[in-house]
């Protein structure tokens, strides 16, 4: 299908051509760039080996091209005249013809050319006749194709045989639609598959949780037993209520909004009145067919737009769900390549990601030699934790709402359908979930994981296998017993302190943006005091992977105080775990995992910090900082230059991480460890050159936990990288902003924009002004695709009316929340360290009020640093609102406050 005068241009061609084209097609299109209208495009089916071609830039038309691979070199071009007469066009024209008639056996040219050459005696189709002749092209079409009666839309073509020739009016332009047939041998690419797929209805939850209760009781046995007869039975249950049924499918899916019963009613009544008008040819019921269209097109866009609102909205703190959508809505879909839909490259991938881990493993273990010193685990872990407790059916309602909802192909439900029917299935679950906990037993049925390969980046070859990642998926009902598993060992790990105090991956109120306040912090005041900070950020390779089960097993004993049944319940966790990759409708063979921590799960992240707490030792013994989140670790020195002492220590240290990182089969990738000195710029160099002499090469800005740190401490080119991705989200989300109602929206704003001024922000007090101004310009931008808000009215009334506190404020308001977490037990002892209650030297009104000790400093770094500014602006704040009783009533009350502060 070829369109001209698409009128869409860059920032919204991509949503709208995805909306508009047909199941198992896809597009290209041309917008025009400098002014509206014009824009041409090509919609053809996927099946077809097509490609977009350039030959060059005209001035005086628009055009598209495509090339079908054939037997015979076939290419189709799409061609838009702008009505004003141009003599440069025969020219262009000329020019083009030129070139596709020589290297193309086969040739289509199509669109409107704007030239009445119904007219014999008209200029431009005298001149438009030679051109055609000069090269042996032939126009077909000779029937009016506009409603004023002249010929405007062409059909040309060479080496081709043309059939069928006719024009339409199908009711949605002033130009009619142009029909034609051709015979062309082209190469195709049929993608054909068998899927299965159950019908569930908005009433099968009913029907399920009156049917489940009627099924036999569980077999007695072991956990194994009850879990495949747990799954037999909703198997049963789900075969009767929404049996499976077989479709062979080709391409992509259809929009589900279409199957509404409103659209389809609509879109019956659409095509009734274009039969009666068809067959009668009256103006009355040409009317009456156009109304009808019009009216499928609002309940059809009403539907989309509730479709969409609904995943918004169970997903507005999904970050996740909510870019695949509105990737969905602005991009073409990214897949496996097509040659690697089959089960020999299922095969060759499972091979592949597990010889990469392998590869691993074995340079470790040619260089693991036995460390010169030995770590003993903290007495704090005296205690043992030897059995669970049992859960109760509240327990078991916190669980369900805490995992996600994305489902696995080894699920028997799906996830959103298990959680409504939970109710029904808790004495079940239950009696798998505490047999679990008290036998210490994992289940069998519940260790195979499902891996989908997925493309790194969009631009990387698809037919290259280390172009992509392995996803994990695990089956819910393991996800559901590692959350029981996890509440109890994380309150044990906490209540007897064994987790490292500067370990803040994946535990309650820790975050990147807690560790990166405190590195922060520490650095910004070393440079204040005029000393120099040294920053290793250590690169582990697929460290997740490579964990040792022995180790970890030893780990979990000596370090974490699990014994009896507790330790028994990670042995089997651990142990026969398999994989398999699926694409498609393909899989491979299963395969053993035989070391890592299960990816995809709830456990897998906790299992990870208790294997590294030993490599927190090895760093204070040398007197180092450090920080870790996750297997992302960072060790720093404070130093003066010409003071070797420190940098010596750092050798000695990295030295000993790396051994023991061997000894424990984990592999530091030393070409990807970065390194920043910070510090006066005179001095830098010096302290470079002393770090060279233990081979460690300096940078002046590295990423450290998705935050790009530089020397300056000025955060210059973060800042860019905000920008550059805000507004890359925000155009987005301006290209669907016809397809939204403003509510989904603003949701929008807050997951793809908020986040990313808000991330880390507590680090930006001591920011410049024009950086400031740069994440100020894109709140304002943001405003004003919500508000609709033109360039030149001025933007607070419509930030106020969004009630969005400016960039300043937000800062000011993610520090004082900090300050509060910190103050009532809700944030990590590292940052309550920072903060001193203010103690007069005697009995003063403002004795117990609430404010915290403002340190000195001397320099706009020192006034950056945490420990100063969040004190400063801290006690600014009304008695009232430091001493808010919960957190929630604090947060509301400082937004409104700073709102005030803000615009009024």
């Amino acid at each position: 299908m070829f369109l001209t005068e698409t009128w869409l241009d860059q920032s919204n061609s991509g949503a709208v051509l995805i909306e508009t084209t047909p199941p198992n097609y896809s597009f290209i299109s041309e917008a025009r760039v400098s002014r509206r209208g014009g824009g041409v495009a090509v919609l053809f089916n996927e099946s077809f080996q097509c490609k977009q071609l350039s030959l060059g830039s005209f001035q005086s038309f628009e055009y598209v091209a495509l090339q079908l691979k054939a037997p015979s070199k076939v290419v189709c071009l799409n061609v838009y005249r702008p009505p004003k007469y141009c003599t440069d066009f025969f020219n262009d024209l000329s020019e083009l013809l030129s070139v596709i008639c020589v290297d193309f056996d086969c040739v289509i040219i199509v669109g409107d050319f704007n030239i009445h050459v119904d007219n014999p005696q008209d200029k431009g189709t005298k001149d438009l006749s030679n051109t055609l002749g000069n090269f042996g092209l032939t126009q077909h079409v000779t029937e009016a194709t506009h409603n004023r009666g002249h010929t405007l839309d062409l059909l040309i073509s060479k080496g081709l045989s043309i059939s069928k020739v006719t024009v339409s009016d199908v009711g949605l332009s002033d130009h009619y639609c142009v029909f034609f047939e051709s015979k062309i041998s082209a190469h195709t690419n049929i993608s054909t598959a068998v899927i299965t797929k159950r019908c569930i209805t908005e009433h099968s939850s009913e029907i399920f949780n009156q049917v489940f209760p009627l099924t036999p009781d569980l077999s007695r046995g072991s956990v194994n037993e009850l879990v495949t007869s747990f799954n037999a039975k909703m198997l049963n249950v789900m075969d009767t209520i929404a049996p499976i049924k077989v479709k062979v499918i080709s391409g992509r899916k259809k929009s589900p909004w279409r199957n509404s019963t409103l659209v389809k009613n609509e879109k019956r009544e659409c095509r009734k009145a274009e039969r009666r008008w068809r067959k009668t040819n009256l103006q009355v019921h040409y009317d009456i067919y156009k109304e009808k269209l019009h009216n499928y097109n609002l309940q059809l866009r009403s539907a989309r737009r509730s479709y969409f609102s609904d995943i918004i909205t169970k997903n507005s703190h999904n970050a996740r769900v909510l870019f695949s959508t509105v990737d969905r809505l602005t991009n073409p879909p990214v897949s496996v390549a097509a040659e690697l839909h089959s089960t020999m490259a299922c095969n060759d991938f499972a091979k592949f990601f597990t010889e990469k881990i392998q590869k691993i493993r074995q340079a470790i273990s040619t260089s693991t030699a036995d460390p010169g010193y030995v770590l003993c685990p903290p007495k704090n872990c005296l205690n043992t934790m030897n059995q669970f407790h049992p859960i109760n059916s509240k327990d078991l309602e916190d669980i369900l709402g805490q995992p996600n909802s994305s489902s696995c192909c080894l699920d028997v439900l799906p996830t959103s359908f298990f959680k409504k029917v939970s109710k029904t299935l808790e004495s079940d679950l239950l009696q798998i979930v505490n047999f679990s906990l008290i036998s210490g037993v994992f289940p069998e049925p519940l260790k195979t994981a499902v891996i989908k390969p997925i493309l790194k980046k969009d631009n990387l070859d698809k037919t290259q296998m280390n172009n992509y990642r392995p996803i994990s998926n695990l089956p819910f009902l393991s996800k559901i017993i590692e959350k029981a598993v996890s509440q109890q060992l994380n309150y044990f790990l906490t209540q007897n302190n064994c987790y490292d105090a500067f370990q803040s991956g994946f535990r309650q109120n820790h975050s990147t943006e807690t560790a990166l306040t405190k590195v922060f912090n520490d650095i910004c005041l070393n440079t204040d005091s005029a000393k120099m900070s040294v920053l290793v950020l250590l690169d582990l390779s697929a460290a997740f992977d490579t964990v040792d089960h022995n180790i970890l097993l030893k780990r979990l004993e000596n370090w974490a105080g699990l014994s009896g049944t507790v330790l028994n319940w990670f042995k089997t966790y651990l142990e026969n775990r398999k994989y398999f990759v699926s694409i498609g409708n393909f899989t491979s063979e299963q395969t053993s995992i035989t070391c890592g921590v299960p990816q995809g799960s709830i456990l897998g992240p906790l299992l990870f910090n208790i294997y590294m707490l030993p490599l927190a030792q090895i760093i204070k013994n040398n007197k180092i900082n450090y920080h870790s989140y996750a297997d992302d670790t960072q060790i720093y020195i404070t130093m003066s230059p010409g003071d070797r002492g420190p940098v010596q220590a750092l050798g000695k240290c990295i030295e000993e991480i790396n051994d023991w990182l061997c000894h424990n089969y984990l592999q530091l990738n030393k070409n990807k460890t970065e390194v920043i000195v910070f510090g006066a710029k005179e001095k830098r160099l010096q302290v470079t050159r002393e770090l060279q002499s233990i081979h460690l090469k300096t940078t002046n800005q590295a990423r450290n936990l998705g935050v790009v740190m530089d020397a300056d401490l000025n955060l210059e080119k973060h800042i860019k990288t905000i920008t550059k991705s805000a507004y890359y989200h925000l155009k987005n989300i301006s290209r669907i902003k016809d397809l939204m109602s403003q509510q989904d929206l603003e949701k929008l704003v807050h997951a793809f924009i908020f986040s990313r001024l808000d991330y880390c922000n507590s680090i930006f007090t001591g920011l410049p002004k024009k950086s400031v101004r740069q994440l100020q310009l894109i709140q304002n931008s943001a405003a004003r695709v919500l508000t609709k808000t033109k360039k030149v009215d001025h933007i607070s009334p419509a930030l106020r009316s969004l009630h969005w506190l400016p960039v300043c404020q937000r800062i000011d308001f993610k520090v004082l929340m900090l300050v509060y977490k910190a103050l009532n037990g809700l944030g990590p002892k590292y940052i309550s360290d920072l903060l001193t209650q203010y103690e007069p030297s005697r009995s003063l009104r403002s004795s117990g009020s609430g404010l915290l000790s403002v340190p000195r400093v001397r320099t706009r770094h020192g006034e950056a640093a945490f420990s100063f500014y969040a004190p400063y602006i801290w006690n600014k704040l009304p008695e009232s609102l430091r001493s808010a009783e919960t957190l929630s009533l604090f947060k509301s009350r400082l937004k409104t406050h700073l709102f005030s502060a803000a615009f009024e």
